[in-house]
């Protein structure tokens, strides 16, 4: 499963990012995720299953959905993008790519 997370930079994302790549380790989840600034989603949004956004960039949603509209798109609930809880995180993301089952 790949997963790009978005947030102004890239960079405090980008820490949650390290986090959720050693859960799929410790996991045993085939995952790869990215970070990148928001603004960059429209070049690259394409190679990924499901795009996240992060609580400061809420705003940002419902352009990332009108630029990736064949994708699942969500804004990280703010508690869990915190404290990094990826279990939360990953639970959304299984239902967002299930069609939210």
């Amino acid at each position: 499963m790949k997963i790009l997370l978005m947030c102004a930079n890239g960079l405090s994302t980008g820490i949650l990012m390290n986090k959720m790549n050693d859960w799929g380790k410790k996991n045993g989840e085939e995952l790869e995720v990215r970070a990148v600034p928001v603004d960059e989603c429209a070049g690259i949004y394409q190679d990924y299953d499901c795009l996240l956004i992060g609580p400061q960039m809420a705003y940002k949603l419902k352009e990332v959905q009108k630029i990736a509209s064949d994708r699942p798109v969500a804004t990280i609930p703010p508690q869990d993008y915190a404290l990094g809880r990826v279990d939360n995180i990953m639970k959304m993301v299984k239902q967002l790519i299930n069609g939210g089952k």
